[in-house]
């Protein structure tokens, strides 16, 4: 039996230890759905605050069951560690680690480039490692490869490499891991064998790709499809303004077409690890083939704007309560990148809080999953959650919505604030319209 099929029937016998770097948003997710399977699973992280966390059971996702992984901590069926000495331990390893973006809006390929380090201090044969992080084509083939095979271990023949895109979508209740279907590009035959047996034994349906370049690029178009038409509703939002027509009230009419229509809504700007992020990574590969993506890359400019548009907007709602910014108060609504969840990662509302305090403006926050605003690759704001109460709100000089959870009382906001400013919508619903200005 050759080794590749000696390991697809250890993964199929629940027998093969599985190995993920990275215990954040994506990584976590994959241990829940690996141990719910009856599969050992051992969690690599460099922070060692994290891997404190997860032994005592210590939530820092809270979409997340923390009961339920401090269970599979307590019987040994996880085991999170910052220890990469025991790399060589599982038989198949996970990278799910962050791919973000340089100041000047290029690929950032260090803790991918860092953790196949950390891997090949313990890589050994017939271990298969499979990159989940979100890239350009290309990326596992020429920059994972040469660096897993250093010190001479091959791949496809010694161990096995493929890539598979994560797909999760915090908060989103409807799917989960298991229900998502999981895209597969192999390394080789015998490589794709084996990471298509992996995500058989968690995942509902697992679509094969020829390469692991036509599954880096599916993610990539999958995301950038989302970056190109968010941009069209923004810029349509702004013309919408200035025509004095209500830009949410077209998409809810357009939507009702039952077929070539489908609804994407305008924010504050883009937010999340993906969306944000990933158009670039291809735009940047693209020039390395002498191709300008100049739609892809003017949908990034429209979004990437749009918190200076916001900045516009509440000037010009404060000037029309004979207000400046400079000194105004402002009450943010929401920090969290979309509703519902506690992530800040690229959240466009940390760079409108820096925007309104380089303005002058005192600016204060509420949001109900995020009581601290921590420190981040950009920002340090320091700030703590305030509770809303009426007296809060009476106080403001405007309530700036960023993101609309379902846990705020919108007519509570309207009836006591002076002015709110919603840049999502959120307040369509209350009784008290004379003090919304949309943004």
């Amino acid at each position: 039996m050759s080794s590749a099929a000696a390991l697809v029937n250890k993964i199929n016998a629940r027998e093969a230890v599985i190995g993920i770097c990275g215990l954040g948003y994506v990584g976590l997710p994959l241990v829940r759905a690996f141990n719910e399977k009856g599969f050992k699973v051992m969690g690599f992280d460099i922070d060692r605050k994290k891997i404190e966390r997860l032994e005592a059971g210590i939530s820092y996702i809270k979409h997340l069951d923390f009961a339920k992984l401090k269970a599979a901590v307590d019987e040994g069926r996880f085991v999170p560690t910052a220890d990469f000495g025991r790399i060589g331990e599982p038989d198949v390893i996970l990278i799910a680690v962050p791919t973000p973006l340089t100041e000047t809006r290029e690929p950032d390929l260090g803790p991918v480039k860092d953790t196949c380090e950390n891997i090949l201090t313990g890589l050994r044969k017939d271990q298969l490692v499979v990159l989940e992080s979100t890239t350009y084509p290309g990326t596992t083939e020429e920059e994972c490869k040469p660096i897993l095979e250093r010190h001479g271990l091959v791949a496809g023949r010694d161990f096995f490499l493929a890539y598979s895109p994560e797909r999760e979508d915090p908060g989103n209740p409807k799917f989960h891991t298991s229900t998502i279907p999981k895209v597969v590009g192999g390394h080789d035959p015998d490589s794709l064998a084996i990471a298509k047996a992996v995500y058989e034994s968690i995942i509902e349906q697992v679509v094969v790709v020829s390469s692991m370049g036509a599954a880096e690029l599916t993610k990539i178009l999958e995301n950038t499809f989302r970056a190109v038409n968010i941009a069209l509703v923004n810029e349509l939002k702004q013309l919408c303004q200035r025509m004095g027509i209500d830009v949410w009230e077209v998409i809810d009419a357009a939507k009702t077409k039952p077929f070539g229509f489908m609804p994407f809504y305008p924010g504050p700007g883009l937010g999340g690890h993906c969306i944000p992020i990933d158009p670039f990574y291809l735009t940047w590969k693209a020039r390395q083939y002498d191709f300008s993506t100049k739609f892809i890359e003017l949908a990034g400019d429209i979004n990437t704007q749009m918190p200076y548009y916001v900045i516009d907007r509440v000037m010009y709602a404060l000037n029309q309560h004979e207000r400046s910014l400079r000194g105004a108060s402002i009450f943010v609504l929401g920090v969290a990148y979309k509703k519902n969840v506690d992530d800040l990662r690229e959240s466009p509302a940390l760079k409108i809080i820096d925007l309104l305090q380089e303005h002058g403006a005192n600016v204060t926050y509420n949001d109900p999953f995020c009581p601290k605003t921590p420190r981040t690759r950009k920002y340090d704001l320091g700030m703590e959650s305030v509770a809303i109460t009426p007296e809060v709100l009476a106080a403001q000089d405007a309530v700036l919505i960023l993101t609309d959870h379902d846990a705020y009382d919108y007519e509570l906001v309207c009836r006591h604030a002076k002015l709110v400013i919603d840049t999502r919508n959120a307040a369509k619903g209350v009784a008290r319209r004379d003090n919304i200005v949309k943004a």
